[in-house]
This record gives structure tokens, sequence and C-alpha cells, in this order.
């Protein structure tokens, strides 16, 4: 007797690590955004100390721009399927909607959300904490949601309708990694704690609309 597995489809997310000149431009970026900070707090889910526009025409953003996004863009295309709310109409293509850096402090968090846009991305800038330091500590150690604490998770239903978590956790490596995911998928930033750093991290959304930069 032969017995077949099938998998049942799911969309996931595509991941990897930036290269060094790309995250030191970034870096400068946030360098100049703070000279004259634009407050993202009001149009954003966290529960955060600040979070902080990002110039997305920038120079410093041109390799970014031009070889780093669309390469997620289309390596999740190839590996899900073209976006599946809404098809490109002539002129039309992939657009870098808004960018912006968070800065969050021990007791922090960010609640379950998504974003607009078709795509987001997160990259981890700064990891002040490790997880596995954290999950030690009296707070945490006698939790069966030791998982979870100072990470980042997302929310997805699987194919018995659960709704289930997949976590990163926060460690010194994590920095310099991008995470881009469909928008609509849910997740969230738990707080982490007995610590004055801060965690850095850029977030992203793109969309489709008449192109106005070099994504396609």
């Amino acid at each position: 007797m032969e017995l077949i597995q099938r998998n049942f489809p799911n969309i996931g997310v595509v991941e990897g690590k930036l290269p060094e000149d790309i995250i030191k431009n970034i870096w400068k970026l946030i360098k100049e955004a703070k000279k004259k900070p634009e407050d993202m707090k009001s149009e954003l889910a966290g529960n955060i100390s600040s979070s902080i526009r990002l110039d997305g025409s920038s120079p410093l953003l041109a390799d970014f721009m031009k070889d780093v996004l669309p390469s997620f863009i289309d390596n999740h295309i190839k590996s899900y399927g073209a976006p599946w709310r809404t098809t490109m109409k002539e002129g039309e293509g992939f657009n870098l909607e808004s960018l912006w850096v968070n800065f969050q402090k021990k007791h922090e968090f960010n609640p379950p959300h998504d974003h607009s846009g078709v795509y987001s991305f997160v990259v981890w800038m700064q990891i002040p904490t490790s997880y596995e330091e954290q999950k030690k500590l009296p707070i945490c150690a006698e939790s069966n949601a030791s998982g979870t604490i100072s990470n980042f998770a997302f929310h997805y239903t699987n194919s018995l309708g659960r709704v289930s978590q997949f976590i990163y956790n926060m460690e010194k490596e994590a920095e310099g990694y991008m995470v881009m995911f469909p928008s609509e998928m849910k997740h969230e930033v738990f707080p982490f704690y007995e610590s004055k750093g801060e965690r850095i991290s850029i977030s992203g959304n793109v969309d489709i609309g008449i192109s106005k930069n070099e994504l396609n």
C-alpha cells in the first residue's frame, strides 16, 4: 500500500542577512532623520518610546531600493505567487509606501497588528538583550510562555483553523537581518526587561501603484 503525504499551501515569509554596506547606509539615514524627527507614533500600533519617519528617497537607500528590496519581492512571488489582493495595471509597479525606525525600551511592546500595502518588512538594527538570558529572568522562568519574552512573532492560521505563532528569538545575531512578509500577516513584538539598552528596528511597507521608484 502506497501512502502519499499532501501539504496544504500557506503563505510564508522571505528572510536574509543584509550586506554590511547596506546596514551602514541605513544607520546614516537614521542619524539624518534624528536631526529633524518626524513623529510616526500616531500612525502606528506600537506602545514604544519613539517611531520616526525615514526618507525613502534618500540616495543612501539607492542599493537597497535597486537590489535588496526587489530581490526579496521577487523571491516571495516565486515562492508564494503574485500579490493576491490586487493585479497590476499597465504602468503600475511596486512602490515603497512608507519607511520608519522604531526605538523600543524595556517594558515597551507592539501588540498584534498588521500593516497597509501589499508587502511589509522589518530589519533589526540593534538588539540590546539576549533571549536566552531574558527567559531566565524571574518574571519568565516559571512561565509556560517563556518562548515569547523579548521576541518577535508572526501569527497565522494553520490548516485546522488554529491560530499559531512563528517566533524569532532576539539575539545579537539578529542584527542586520531582514524579514519580508505579506502586509496583512499579523505580528507583534514582546517586551524585554532589566536592560537600559534600546532596541532599534526599521520597518517599511510596499504597495502597488503608478511606479515611482526602482522596485520593478
